[in-house]
């Protein structure tokens, strides 16, 4: 009996449901390559129920290739890296609007896949190799910071990831290798935290103060703070933190003195004023570039430029403060937090936390290490090696300890000979 030839339900170029991933997609006549379907939001569609929205969007598909050209990329029109980077920055603008990616990324984006442009722009995406990538970093010599030069091979990568995914447009720089992150500790001593507040006017310093105390992202969490979000407790004063970067809301105490701040400042921002407690001198919320601002500027009036680790200061130096006096115990007596408390406070998790701060900072956290193999903790050892402290005898004391002993011989010896 002849095998039955089996027929496809759809042709390409139709929408189609998957049902192990429970999301529509469409198939680009003369190739296998499937690729997922998307609403207004840019999110996939999902459900067998909404093959409407899916033929929806696969018009909009088609009409965009019809306004791009009449061939369409059907009949093979090259993708170009110019046209990777514009279709990427259409998306990050609308994403701007509804909130998704912040006004920062989509600038630094605009500016770093123009300037990509302009170095490569007009090569097809199949002729793209890593090198150039990598070349084209290389030449520009304001981006020597790892974390600079990682965060400008993200946003490429993202570039190429979402075509990929949207048009399936394959990614030719997939598995480059990104700088390693290295975060830049720096924490301010004592010493330079009373010489910041001396140096700058009471609203900066107030603002800088809370950030210290309470390791809050300074603008988007601690200037975004309004009464509305300030409870008092039996045990004291609670923020409730809206994290922007992570999506999420957190619950945390705060120091007394921060408490006693806070509510001298509400008296000018109550609830329902709809103002934030920290503003600048203009009574507005703090932005990142008058924080950056004022910072260079305080730099300089410090005289801390030349200085090889001040030089370093910044108002995000303020976090980074909080977690290393968190972890080494600086308002505990000593006593330093875990990880996970840490991570909480800061609206992190603990492997980030972790990796920025406990393998820095959180010393402690090697003492089950020389515990295990039969050594004390660097405090008891450190006192169980230390000299005695000599202390002053008296002259009856030295002529006591001075005397010789008296054995038995002696006693005996001394008998005999009167």
């Amino acid at each position: 009996m002849a095998r039955k030839t089996k027929q496809r339900r759809q042709s390409h170029g139709s929408a189609w449901h998957w049902k192990q991933t429970d999301c529509w997609y469409y198939t680009l006549p003369g190739t296998k390559k499937r690729i997922a379907l998307f609403d207004e939001k840019g999110e996939r569609i999902r459900g067998k129920e909404n093959k409407e929205a899916a033929e929806i969007s696969l018009a909009r598909e088609k009409l965009a290739w019809d306004s791009e050209s009449n061939e369409g990329p059907v009949l093979g029109q090259p993708w170009l890296v110019a046209r990777v980077c514009s279709d990427y920055l259409v998306y990050t603008e609308r994403s701007q609007k509804d909130g998704s990616v912040s006004k920062g990324y989509h600038r630094n984006a605009t500016q770093w896949l123009n300037d990509l442009c302009s170095y490569c722009g007009a090569l097809p995406v199949s002729q793209l190799k890593r090198g150039h990538i990598l070349e084209w970093v290389d030449q520009h010599e304001s981006w020597k910071s790892p974390a600079t030069r990682r965060c400008i091979i993200a946003v490429v990568m993202a570039a190429f990831n979402r075509v990929e995914e949207m048009h399936g447009i394959g990614n030719p720089i997939k598995g480059i290798k990104l700088p390693k992150a290295e975060p830049r500790l720096t924490s301010f001593s004592p010493e330079d935290e009373k010489a910041i507040y001396k140096a700058t006017e009471p609203r900066f310093s107030n603002f800088l103060f809370a950030a210290i105390h309470t390791g809050l992202r300074p603008f988007s969490e601690l200037a975004q703070l309004k009464a509305e979000d300030i409870e008092e407790t039996p045990r004291g004063m609670m923020w409730r933190v809206y994290a922007s970067k992570t999506k999420k809301t957190r619950k945390i105490p705060v120091r007394p003195e921060v408490a006693e701040l806070t509510r001298q400042l509400m008296k000018s921002a109550p609830r329902g004023s709809g103002l934030p407690v920290f503003r600048n001198t203009l009574g507005k919320p703090w932005k990142g570039a008058t924080g950056v601002v004022r910072f260079i500027d305080l730099r300089e009036k410090l005289g801390w430029n030349d200085d090889p680790h001040r030089k370093k200061y910044s108002c995000y130096t303020s976090r980074h403060t909080f977690a290393h006096r968190m972890l080494s115990g600086f308002w505990n007596n000593g006593a330093g937090c875990t990880i996970e408390t840490l991570a909480e406070l800061m609206g992190d998790t603990p492997k980030v936390a972790y990796d920025h701060y406990g393998k820095e900072w959180g010393k402690h956290y090697q003492d089950p290490l020389w515990k295990a193999i039969g050594e004390s903790t660097p405090a008891a050892g450190k006192q169980a090696k230390s000299p005695p402290a000599k202390r002053k005898k008296s002259t009856a004391s030295s002529a006591i300890e001075t005397k010789p002993k008296r054995t038995k011989a002696s006693s005996s010896r001394n008998k005999r000979h009167g």
